[in-house]
């Protein structure tokens, strides 16, 4: 077993973040860095270390932090032992992304059927009625518009239910995104070995076909019916948002790019990508740098 101090520091930190997921304000924190000493762990340690450095830290947490605190750690050890295993088959970023993103997406989708049929808990109808709830108290308040009735409420928890597969999609891609970028460096600061970085933001290309994608799906967008459950439906309503963000990704890799071109201050694209990811219009830019070569314009001779 590997004694040295990072490894029982690392499993320290995996126990902190445990228990300190019943703190408020620091349960988000807690959730967005979960993954990453147990990635760390795994990633500088043989297999049988791991299990031996983990197997205080689950029992700990289930003594003081009770038996959900240990489900949620259980939760985020698959998609940390897929990571570090990537890293030491020194797989590209994109790869460890993609593959760590499905196996998150995975156990989210896993997650909703577990608790639908052997809890019996529907977490969608525990959504409803939630909304339902609220809407009455603000009715009742006076705080919504006098024309709102159950009908306008119905819609928004359609729209919420269909809505939830791109939810997952961007929360597995984000959370992994976040890992990534800190785990590959505080591996190689463990001992660990090099993993291959992100490609630089002004060099994000996507593919054309994706642009022919995004217009098909516009297209059918406007006829389509937007209460039907039908899976056509229920897939133009997250494919569309979905795309959307994918080609702000782009806008912002653009102005990484055009920020290189004029010698501008780093700052500048950072502070750009905020409007860029808030407001969705402004992912049109990205679809135009996707279909046009308009970089050219301003490559410098």
């Amino acid at each position: 077993m590997k004694t040295g101090l990072k490894p029982v520091l690392w499993s320290l930190a995996a126990l902190l973040l445990l228990l300190s997921l019943v703190l408020p304000l620091f349960n988000l924190i807690s959730l967005l860095l979960m993954m990453v000493p147990l990635v760390v762990l795994y990633t500088t340690l043989p297999p049988k270390s791991f299990a031996l450095h983990m197997i205080p830290v689950w029992v700990l947490a289930f003594v003081i932090g009770g038996p959900a605190t240990l489900i949620i750690g259980l939760f985020f050890l698959i998609p940390s032992i897929v990571m570090g295993h990537l890293y030491m088959k020194q797989a590209s970023a994109s790869r460890v992304i993609r593959t760590v993103g499905v196996v998150f997406l995975a156990q989210l989708m896993l997650e909703l059927l577990i608790f639908e049929m052997f809890l019996d808990i529907s977490l969608l109808k525990e959504m409803g009625s939630f909304v339902r709830t609220m809407f009455d108290d603000l009715m009742t308040k006076g705080l919504v518009p006098a024309d709102w009735n159950s009908d306008f409420t119905e819609v928004i928890i359609h729209t919420m239910i269909n809505s939830i597969p791109v939810a997952f999609i961007m929360m597995a891609f984000g959370y992994t995104v976040i890992t990534q970028f800190l785990a590959r460096r505080l591996v190689k600061w463990s001992g660990g070995p090099e993993t291959p970085r992100f490609a630089r933001a002004r060099d994000w290309r996507l593919p054309r076909l994706l642009v022919v994608i995004y217009l098909i799906a516009y297209v059918m967008e406007m006829f389509s019916s937007t209460t039907s459950d039908s899976f056509f439906a229920v897939a133009l309503l997250n494919l569309i948002p979905l795309l959307s963000y994918v080609f702000a990704f782009q806008a912002i890799g653009f102005f990484f790019f055009l920020a290189h071109q004029r010698g501008w201050n780093k700052a500048v694209p950072v502070l750009i990508a905020i409007p860029v990811l808030i407001f969705p219009p402004l992912s049109l830019i990205g679809v135009l740098d996707t279909a046009f070569p308009i970089r050219k314009s301003f490559t410098k001779p």
